[in-house]
């Protein structure tokens, strides 16, 4: 019988990854297209993708593919070759990771689910073959000189938070369900100038693009590829590099650095940071920025409470989250969760 799911521990995994020999790359790609069965889709994308050793996060439904991935060098060849033999996915977009250390995933996870972008979009006369026009690095330098646009990130308070584009402005909010009806309501003033919409790859900015056109909006664009694509074409081309600090990522390196600018504020101390950590007390999670102080002062942790748990033998630990259910729990300015000082 095919193997269709990781058989496994986690910890494990990690453990085998860091072994490996052999570099890994990086790499993001999405497409909007229709898949009628999206579980049968799944599992032959599964399959084909194990048999490479590729490692990753993949959602699949009706609209299409998001996939955040790393594969083997000497595989990358037969990955391109296998998702482009799918005809609505041939010669779409590779996006390259900018800063790729190879150790991003451990394990391949493809999950079925009703959207690739959770939208909140119920509006049956929405399309997302009316999407916006797309600008590669040089079009949206060009369109940025021009003072009759405006330049909006698609992302969450936390990406927006550690690295943006020049001017660019932020649709403060926790979910992209949220930022859409969000972003149409403040930019109601400005309905006739050029917005351009961006975000990490490009696929909540295509879909808000697409968003904006079905409610009124006329002049409206999204950058081709997201931050990723456009940093490397920058790099590639000599181009001006209009993005200022770092780009958050959803994979275990939590963010790449664009600029050396530090734009972001240690959520403990209040000093310059911009690293991403996930607070060591296993009970808590928490996403919140860290400077290298603060990191040694309260050994990885949120607070000074988490810090003793941390330092609970693990059974202790284990006695502490037995029976509680941790959602993704993330730092918000709004919602201030300060350690002592």
């Amino acid at each position: 019988m095919a193997v269709l799911h990781n058989r496994i521990s986690q910890k494990e995994l990690k453990e085998l990854l860091y072994q490996e020999t052999e570099p890994r790359t990086t790499l993001s790609f999405y497409q909007y297209f229709r898949i009628d069965d999206p579980q049968q889709f799944r599992d032959g994308l599964y399959k084909n993708l194990h048999a490479l050793k590729v490692f990753g996060r993949i959602y699949v439904a009706h609209e299409g593919i998001n996939a955040q991935i790393s594969v083997p060098q000497s595989q990358f060849a037969a990955l391109k070759e296998s998702l482009y033999s799918i005809q609505p996915m041939n010669g779409m977009r590779l996006n390259m990771a900018v800063n790729d250390n190879g150790k991003s995933f451990w394990v391949l996870k493809i999950k079925v689910r009703d959207k690739i972008v959770a939208d909140g979009i119920n509006d049956a006369q929405f399309d997302m073959g009316k999407k916006g026009q797309y600008v590669n690095a040089e079009q949206f330098n060009q369109l940025t000189e021009d003072p009759n646009t405006i330049v909006v990130d698609m992302r969450n308070h936390y990406e927006y938070e550690v690295g943006h584009f020049e001017g660019a402005r932020e649709v403060p909010s926790d979910t992209f369900r949220e930022q859409l009806p969000m972003a149409a309501d403040m930019l109601q003033a400005d309905k006739d100038k050029n917005i351009i919409m961006y975000c990490t790859g490009g696929i909540r900015c295509e879909k808000a693009s697409a968003y904006l056109l079905h409610n009124g909006f006329k002049n409206v664009f999204h950058l081709e590829g997201g931050i990723i694509n456009y940093t490397n074409q920058a790099r590639e081309q000599g181009l001006p590099n209009k993005f200022i600090g770092k780009n958050f990522v959803f994979d275990d390196r939590l963010g790449e650095r664009i600029s050396p600018d530090i734009i972001a504020v240690c959520h403990q101390c209040g000093g310059p940071a911009d690293t991403h950590v996930n607070c060591r007390n296993e009970a808590c999670h928490l996403l919140f920025i860290q400077c290298d102080e603060c990191a040694e002062r309260y050994d990885g942790c949120c607070s000074a409470a988490c810090t003793d748990v941390y330092h609970l033998p693990e059974e202790e630990q284990k006695l502490l989250r037995k029976g509680k259910q941790n959602g993704v729990m993330v730092f918000n300015k709004s919602r201030r969760r300060r350690s002592e000082p």
